[in-house]
């Protein structure tokens, strides 16, 4: 099964944000109903033409039905399905079916969430999902989850490939050269490897630094038929391809830890979209650690298994180099408010619409984002396009 069909049937017509770093005082659902309103503003429509709705909240399992109380909107098309961190690119896929078939005109896709600066300490909700979502073969052992997971992850690609701590780093580098091209990214102070080495030692061999930041956010999208779309405010970006493929909940479930879902919604997405890494003139990757990115340019294909820290080396993936990932700062240096993936999506709309300022990629027409769940389990990748790309 392929769904070359709905390439190009599809597309983002409007996307916002909203409280990017702190926003003391807001809450979640008013930093998704701040970003809400900015992209249904931005696409040159308003609340009421909304009539599908995708979002989820890792803190309430019945999110979706309070965000459409809170929105005011009556759908005929809902889809609340949380794959962490992924969930709002795996919305895209079966937002275009609904779409194409006329279930629903306009899909809105939003998030938000206040864990930097709400009074509900993160401990709290770790142990709660302790009891609410158990993983048996991990919890027994306490890990100091997430990190502790990608860190077996990166321990095992340095054991197996070779790879080496300044690989790792070269990453974050990467990721704070961009942010210091985008005025909303959070930290945007200088950064070297040596700094990401000597950093404090989160989970080893990974550093703070190797690390997601820990912000507030809001992000959202709307989709439409491509025949609406061309008729609306801003510059549409085609969805060619997307794909979610899951193979574990715990990282002790992995086949290999070197070895992700990406490789088969990677796989697909490009399938469906009839085009390669190569073609790629932006990506965005799911950073949540260091060892994402390296892991995700290996099983989308853009460099064999275990050449991941050879190709980001010297700046290849900073500003200026080989390839153009994470021009926002990623969730290493721009945003990262617990799930991260609507902001995938964000920047690459903003770079194939020309928007992005002093990180704008020349003559970008064709953008990944890739998202990832949970410790390298849920993966979702999406490809984007240009009206000359159709």
């Amino acid at each position: 099964m392929n769904y070359r069909h709905l390439r190009g049937k599809t597309a983002i017509v409007g996307v916002g944000h909203a409280g990017l770093g702190e926003a003391p005082g807001y809450n979640d659902m008013e930093l998704l109903t701040r970003a809400a309103h900015a992209a249904v503003k931005d696409a040159g429509l308003r609340m009421q033409d909304i009539d599908g709705i995708a979002t989820s909240s890792v803190s309430a399992s019945m999110w979706l039905m309070s965000v459409v109380e809170t929105l005011g909107v009556r759908p005929t098309y809902i889809d609340g399905t949380c794959l962490g961190g992924s969930s709002f690119m795996s919305y895209i896929l079966a937002a275009a079916h609904a779409l194409e078939s006329g279930q629903c005109n306009a899909v809105l896709v939003c998030y938000g969430s206040a864990q930097r600066t709400s009074a509900l300490g993160r401990g709290v909700i770790t142990n709660a999902r302790k009891v609410l979502d158990p993983q048996p073969y991990e919890a027994p052992y306490e890990p100091m989850n997430p990190p502790s997971s990608y860190a077996l992850a990166a321990r095992r690609h340095m054991h197996e490939f070779g790879t080496r701590r300044e690989h790792l780093a070269e990453v974050a580098v990467a990721a704070r050269a961009w942010a210091r091209l985008n005025p909303e990214a959070y930290s945007r102070d200088p950064l070297t490897i040596e700094d990401v080495l000597a950093a404090r030692r989160v989970s080893d061999p990974l550093t703070v630094r190797d690390c997601c930041l820990v912000t507030d956010g809001g992000g959202a999208f709307v989709m439409t038929r491509a025949d609406r779309a061309a008729a609306l405010k801003q510059k549409p970006a085609y969805i060619l391809g997307s794909a979610t493929a899951v193979w574990n909940r715990q990282i002790s479930c992995m086949d290999d830890l070197t070895v992700t879902a990406a490789r088969q919604s990677g796989a697909l997405a490009f399938d469906m979209a009839g085009c390669k890494p190569a073609d790629m003139d932006v990506v965005q990757l799911y950073d949540a650690f260091t060892i994402n990115t390296i892991l995700f340019l290996e099983d989308l294909g853009f460099c064999a298994k275990g050449e991941g820290g050879a190709f980001v080396s010297g700046g290849a993936i900073a500003p200026g180099g080989r390839l153009a990932v994470n021009t926002n700062g990623g969730g290493l240096s721009c945003v990262h408010p617990g799930m991260y993936g609507v902001f995938l999506v964000i920047e690459a709309v903003r770079q194939l619409r020309g928007q992005a300022g002093a990180r704008q990629v020349a003559d970008a027409h064709l953008a990944l984002a890739h998202g990832n769940g949970g410790t390298l389990s849920s993966q979702s990748t999406v490809i984007l396009g240009t009206a000359d790309t159709l």
